[in-house]
């Protein structure tokens, strides 16, 4: 996870806050709820960036032949099989 619990709750807030003003949130649910579930979608969208980082740098390091991170081939094959894999954890 890039993001520290303290800047997650900054922008659950952030968010929340935002939602209640322009009224896109059901006011029957209260505010806690709604700050709760929106730390639970940060957090797991984090952790599904996480696991198709790992996966797609485990990817490029089973390649026949190596190739060196930081190079413009890693890169774009980082980027081929980060983007893969993201969409493939989508549809599941």
């Amino acid at each position: 996870m890039r993001l520290s619990e303290d800047r997650i709750s900054h922008l659950s807030h952030l968010i929340q806050d935002k939602l209640i003003r322009d009224r896109n949130v059901d006011v029957l649910q209260t505010e806690e709820k709604i700050l709760r579930e929106i730390k639970h979608t940060i957090t797991n969208e984090l952790k599904f960036e996480d696991e198709a980082d790992e996966a797609a740098r485990r990817t490029i390091q089973s390649l026949s032949r190596r190739v060196p991170e930081g190079s413009r081939e890693w890169d774009v094959l980082y980027r081929k099989y980060f983007e893969e894999e993201m969409n493939r954890r989508r549809k599941v």
